[in-house]
């Protein structure tokens, strides 16, 4: 059985998100990541009814800027591994210059198929299907020494 065989059967779209969200930092990570999870679809194959279970295998990030990233992490948010904002991640992306990118995912997966819902066969090759966008706005943040924050004194410079 290979991916030509189960070419109706389609993996749900890829999830594609950003933090912070919607928005980086020139010269700070951001975090790209998707919430794309191995998943199964019914249908019929070989005019049976059957099930084929997709299992993210490799995910391709294009940032948008010229550089891209494959990797088998799916990525994973900052608060789930327990780190500080503009950590680095498996996944995350340094913008060198401001500005508004597309950043592109395309996840490929590994399939097997099952007509009894208990064992699995495995189809070869793996199957990738349309590739998700989502837009990413890239800010330069400038600091100011000041002497009270907005919050003691919003009056105070930079408020």
């Amino acid at each position: 059985m290979t991916a030509a065989d189960i070419a109706s059967f389609r993996p749900d779209p890829s999830e594609l998100a950003s933090e912070p969200t919607g928005v980086g930092i020139v010269g700070l990570p951001a975090n790209i990541l998707t919430g794309t999870r191995p998943h199964v679809v019914a249908g019929t194959l070989f005019d049976v009814p059957a099930q084929v279970r997709f299992t993210p295998a490799r995910h391709l990030f294009t940032y948008g800027d010229g550089s891209s990233r494959t990797t088998v992490s799916a990525g994973s948010t900052w608060a789930a591994l327990g780190v500080p904002q503009f950590t680095p991640t498996a996944t995350s992306h340094v913008y060198g210059a401001r500005g508004e990118y597309t950043i592109t995912l395309e996840t490929s997966y590994a399939a097997e198929a099952s007509f009894d819902g208990v064992t699995w066969i495995p189809v070869d090759g793996l199957v990738t299907p349309e590739a998700t966008t989502a837009p990413i706005q890239v800010l330069e943040a400038r600091t100011a020494l000041v002497g009270q924050t907005c919050v003691e004194n919003p009056r105070a410079a930079g408020c």
